[in-house]
């Protein structure tokens, strides 16, 4: 069934890696894109997962739309191999979602999550966060970036989150390494200018029902999963062709609004003071 909260927006021939597929918001997204027409590769080192929402993709949208690849982001050897297999299976790349990130939750830590005070949290666990989440983020970029250059066009989307994650009590490793993601995008959309390559930075605007180990606060409402699909479409697409170095909130989308008048008005502040 078609998603009608989707913008208008034909992603016909559009060729997007989507990293962190096989769970939670990247499966979320992955199962978005190709209603819109897109084709999607699905990276992640969960390849039984991946393949799993491959068939997902396909029941949705149909066969040929999703190609699931085991990919370590923290090894750019297989960063490597993933463009590579994305281009054997696609014979094109447009759009690198970076999504995937050191889980927050799971096996040794509470329900509520990895948040503590940075001088009782495991230094493995922070080691292993900024590695996944900032080093494994900087290697897809390093190694999609020259395709895209030498094509004159391409997209980078970097997944971070509400800047009170920034300086909230208990909350590094993982606001630490967002906070980082938000640096490599400003830093990176300026080196890519008139490349004809964009790089943004897109969060949910809340916490996401997306996992189901998460620990709910009485009263809390989650935003959906798929909250970030309508803008995701739109940044995907050649309507924000330009669009470059901006924080982009999926929870303000306005399905009321043109599609580019929804798209500008998802746009945040710079999350650092002189970057506009």
């Amino acid at each position: 069934m078609v998603d009608s909260r989707l913008p208008d927006i034909d992603l016909d021939g559009r060729v997007v890696i989507v990293t962190g597929a096989d769970r939670g918001l990247g499966r979320a997204m992955s199962l978005g894109l190709p209603e819109k027409g897109a084709r999607v590769v699905l990276a992640s080192p969960a390849f039984d997962a991946l393949r799993a929402v491959a068939a997902e993709v396909e029941a949705v949208a149909g066969p040929g739309r999703a190609h699931a690849v085991r990919t370590d982001i923290t090894d750019l050897a297989t960063c490597r191999a993933c463009l590579a297999e994305t281009l054997d299976a696609f014979g094109r790349i447009d759009v690198l979602v970076n999504n995937a990130r050191r889980p927050h939750r799971g096996p040794g830590l509470p329900p509520s999550g990895n948040s503590f005070p940075f001088f009782e949290t495991n230094p493995r666990i922070y080691k292993e966060t900024v590695e996944v989440n900032v080093t494994g983020t900087f290697f897809m970029a390093y190694t999609v970036a020259p395709h895209f250059i030498g094509q004159g066009h391409g997209k980078i989307i970097n997944l971070t989150t509400s800047v009170r994650n920034f300086f909230g009590r208990a909350n590094s490793p993982y606001g630490v390494t967002k906070a980082a993601i938000d640096a490599e995008t400003y830093i990176w959309a300026r080196d890519l200018e008139g490349t004809g390559v964009t790089c943004n930075a897109l969060l949910p605007g809340g916490a996401c029902d997306s996992d189901p180990d998460r620990e709910k606060k009485p009263g809390q409402t989650l935003l959906p999963a798929d909250v970030m699909n309508p803008l995701l479409t739109w940044l995907c697409s050649a309507r924000s062709d330009g669009v470059t170095g901006g924080r982009f909130n999926g929870s303000l989308w306005d399905p009321a609004l043109d599609p580019d008048a929804a798209g500008l008005g998802c746009r945040e502040p710079a999350s650092f003071h002189g970057m506009e």
